[in-house]
């Protein structure tokens, strides 16, 4: 799944400051639903990602099962904070 598809899927452009509020919500609640009809758990990962990156997604507990999903999820929420932490600098 690359970042341009997805924004495309669920806002309709890659552009998000072209983005009116409502489409974003809109597209944030078709992003969630998709997240909990995916099976596969790549794409599973893939859709909390992005839902992350809003502030949308699931608890981690809610949103996997295996605890190895859970652990790379914990880890990709770390290596954003410290990519955060850096620009900051």
């Amino acid at each position: 799944m690359q970042l341009d598809d997805l924004l495309q899927r669920y806002f309709a452009t890659t552009d998000l400051s072209a983005v009116a509020p409502d489409t974003f919500a809109a597209g944030i609640e078709h992003c969630r639903v998709d997240f909990g009809l995916e099976e596969d758990r790549g794409k599973r990962f893939a859709l909390w990602s992005f839902l992350h990156m809003f502030g949308s997604a699931p608890d981690l507990d809610v949103a996997f099962e295996n605890e190895e999903d859970r652990e790379a999820a914990r880890n990709f929420m770390d290596l954003l904070a410290a990519s955060e932490d850096d620009g900051a600098s």
